[in-house]
């Protein structure tokens, strides 16, 4: 399959993401003290974190093995979907729409890694005194792009879907 006919035509999707995010955790580093919360709405704060973990700070507390771990396995997450894309279809809009957001975002929190060592996480939500953990566009556009692969999974009902043609 041609490149223009495969999913591989919506990476550009990609490449926006990642300098969205990386755009942002540079002014977050820059204008946000570690850790000190900036009231923007009763329910919104920027207050820049550092995560060495994955989700919810899991395996943070670990001696740094897990820096490395985490971008081998992110990086193998994002061929695997690129191969996926690759062999997908132009005409499934929604599900290429996922698969480079999710790519996106992942190549994001994998530069922080290796880079700095940590992902850097600023955006804070929280009510009542429950707090959700801070989060980055990066994990913002992998949870959108996992919600359309979702309704992808509902919507498109075709068994097979790649094309190695």
């Amino acid at each position: 399959m041609k490149i223009k006919q495969s999913g591989w035509r919506y990476l550009w999707l990609s490449a926006v993401v990642l300098l969205l995010d990386q755009a942002t955790k540079y002014w977050a580093s820059l204008s946000l003290e570690l850790y000190f919360p900036n009231k923007i709405t009763s329910f919104f704060n920027l207050t820049l974190m550092h995560n060495e973990g994955v989700a919810f700070s899991i395996l943070a507390d670990q001696s740094g093995w897990q820096r490395y771990f985490i971008a081998v396995v992110a990086s193998l997450i994002v061929l695997w979907l690129l191969y996926w894309l690759r062999y997908n279809r132009s005409s499934l809009k929604l599900q290429n729409t996922a698969l480079v957001l999710v790519i996106g975002g992942a190549l994001g929190n994998i530069v922080d890694r290796i880079w700095l060592g940590y992902v850097v996480d600023f955006i804070e939500l929280h009510y009542n005194g429950y707090y959700w953990p801070a989060f980055n566009v990066a994990d913002s556009a992998i949870f959108l792009g996992a919600v359309l692969l979702i309704i992808d999974a509902f919507k498109n009902k075709e068994s097979n879907n790649i094309d190695k043609t």
